[in-house]
């Protein structure tokens, strides 16, 4: 349960600036609020019995974008969708959210996820239960998406 004593401040950003889009030691995560057939598309590990966005660190050379497309495919399958950004946030570093609208998954995921799992709702099992919720709340407040 969230409470005053376990909450992490997150900031969001309407823009960061192309410099610190651009700087690898300054926008080190993309994470992907995803969408298929009407639905949230969430990850479990196969360390985990939690589940959790797509995302994940950004690889050297790599453009947020990039890390984000990646991310998206290895986590979920995802082989044709749209990515659109929301917005910069930061807990320690910075990061970009974006938007998934997926159309088609193929069934091959990335060697660290076991499965994937399509909610209508935002589920109560979550990994990072003091960070997820306020992303898909400030995705919510932006208009992306509704629950």
């Amino acid at each position: 349960m969230l409470s005053p004593d376990n909450f992490i401040p997150i900031k969001f950003y309407d823009n960061l600036t192309k410099q610190q889009l651009q700087n690898e030691n300054t926008v080190k995560y993309a994470v992907i609020i995803a969408r298929y057939q009407d639905k949230f598309v969430f990850c479990q590990h196969k360390d985990r019995s939690t589940y959790e966005l797509p995302g994940g660190h950004r690889e050297h050379g790599e453009t947020i974008f990039e890390t984000a497309q990646r991310e998206l495919y290895e986590e979920t399958g995802a082989t044709q969708f749209t990515l659109t950004p929301i917005c910069g946030y930061k807990v320690e570093d910075y990061g970009v959210l974006y938007y998934a609208e997926i159309s088609t998954l193929e069934e091959n995921l990335s060697h660290e996820i076991q499965k994937i799992q399509l909610f209508s709702k935002i589920p109560e099992e979550l990994t990072y239960p003091y960070i997820h919720p306020f992303l898909l709340i400030e995705a919510r407040r932006r208009n992306f998406i509704k629950f």
